[in-house]
């Protein structure tokens, strides 16, 4: 019996459903989905639930949304905040193709994107000196590839209120 070939080719990318839950010491797979988290304050975490994510206009990576698959990276966020003024969304990341930056001054930490990359990853432990927790890290260029899928942590007095607000969105074709 001949195979014949159609010019398609089948990539298994680890992610054949959406929220691929990876251990922090695995590289996120080029084109998969995965659970991540984004820190934030109260006052954004309505912002991004209602009108979806914008760039952060600069940090280590540059430009772009900055996430992790590390929870307790994200509850670090926004520093200096209180933490009843933290909330951790919990997303659904399609990472596209991934650069992997793990070390200071890489030639590509601010430009990755310009070189055709769609998400900067920083692996936890890499020797960073600006990642000083030893958390992972990930940018994610394109703010459409990162969808609110849950409120991961926020304080009681607020909870409801973003869980309404999400599942409003949700069930209205919002985000």
């Amino acid at each position: 019996m001949s195979v014949q070939f159609y010019g398609w080719e089948v990539v298994d990318d680890g992610a054949s459903y959406t929220g691929v839950l990876l251990e922090p010491s695995q590289r996120p797979q080029n084109r998969g989905v995965y659970t991540m988290y984004h820190g934030t304050s109260v006052a954004s975490a309505r912002l991004i639930i209602a009108n979806g994510f914008k760039q952060s206009s600069s940090g280590m990576l540059g430009r772009g949304v900055y996430v992790s698959r590390d929870k307790k990276k994200a509850a670090s966020y926004p520093k200096n905040s209180s933490s009843s003024n933290r909330v951790v969304l919990e997303l659904r990341v399609r990472v596209g193709r991934v650069k992997r930056i793990d070390k200071d001054n890489h030639p590509m930490q601010l430009t990755w994107h310009t070189h055709g990359y769609d998400t900067a990853w920083v692996p936890p432990k890499c020797g960073m000196i600006s990642v000083k927790s030893g958390m992972e890290e990930d940018c994610v260029f394109d703010p459409k590839r990162v969808t609110v899928v849950a409120i991961a942590n926020a304080p009681d007095t607020i909870r409801t209120e973003l869980q309404e607000l999400l599942n409003g969105c949700l069930l209205f074709g919002g985000l």
